[in-house]
């Protein structure tokens, strides 16, 4: 069983850094929730810059106003109904 030290440390057993793929380096978030401590693998930011752009062009619509609008089709308020 892990123990926490006096400088407020402790060894996540290898089970937990292979399930979340936790290696050395890898910044991790801390919350606590109803009680519970929770620890979350920190994405960079650079996983995503990976993605920027990848779908300019391909949308039916201009803005992402209108593909919102596209996707949500007719609403209730709009017809007077809502």
């Amino acid at each position: 069983m892990p123990t926490v030290t006096s400088k407020g440390q402790v060894t996540l057993p290898k089970r937990v850094r292979d399930a979340l793929g936790i290696e050395p380096g890898t910044e991790v978030d801390f919350d606590v929730e109803e009680g519970r401590v929770v620890m979350r693998k920190r994405i960079p930011i650079e996983a995503f810059a990976e993605w920027e752009g990848r779908l300019r062009g391909k949308l039916a619509a201009a803005s992402v106003d209108e593909t919102m609008e596209m996707m949500r089709g007719d609403r209730l308020d709009d017809e007077g109904g809502g």
